[in-house]
């Protein structure tokens, strides 16, 4: 059943015709002489839905692309008001709770980003597949763990958006040497779409 528009409103506080503010867009200010950070700078519970902005790209490419009945978010990261909340490994810099909770707010963002690009009245109808990539250290084996987090922080969103259940995507969780500009999670989604002019 079509999920339907209050997910829109939920979402997207940004319009593509708005001006960015300045506490939509902050720039990294790090250094070769700062060692990251090991722990987040967001709060231990992730913001509602309602402050949610669809991150701004980091490079050459759309936050997310709708087309023939599917919407795919780019790889999302940990970033609230455009700076990473945490960098580094999991399992040596950063903890698997704290890895829990950046895949999560990954996954808010990659909703945020998919919501963003529906054209016209489109809906989402369902999140069909998520892939949650974790830069970790050489034997870290708890990845499925550090992907609940975005499992758990997607239901939560769909669920305060329609009022109701929604049934979780496919999922796969994969390790990696790392990621962009040192995150430790990264999280791609792919969703089906009620495409509507």
């Amino acid at each position: 059943m079509p999920i339907g528009c209050p997910i829109r409103s939920e979402f997207c506080t940004w319009r593509r015709n708005q001006p960015l503010s300045h506490s939509a867009v902050v720039t990294e200010n790090v250094t070769p002489a700062q060692s990251p950070p090991s722990t987040p700078a967001a709060p231990a519970r992730p913001p509602g839905p309602r402050e949610f902005v669809p991150p701004r790209p980091q490079g050459r490419y759309a936050a997310a692309v709708v087309d023939g009945g599917l919407a795919v978010s780019a790889g999302m990261t940990p970033r609230s008001g455009g700076r990473l909340t945490v960098r580094g490994l999991v399992g040596s810099d950063v903890g698997t709770d704290a890895a829990r909770q950046a895949a999560g707010l990954a996954a808010r963002n990659a909703l945020a980003a998919i919501t963003e690009a529906l054209p016209g009245s489109s809906r989402l109808r369902r999140c069909l597949r998520m892939t949650v990539y974790v830069a970790c250290a050489e034997g870290f084996t708890e990845l499925s763990a550090v992907a609940d987090g975005a499992s758990d922080a997607l239901a939560d969103a769909l669920a305060a958006a329609t009022g109701r259940h929604a049934a979780l995507p496919a999922r796969s969780a994969i390790g990696v040497r790392s990621l962009p500009s040192g995150a430790p999670v990264e999280v791609e989604l792919t969703a089906s779409v009620d495409e509507r002019e």
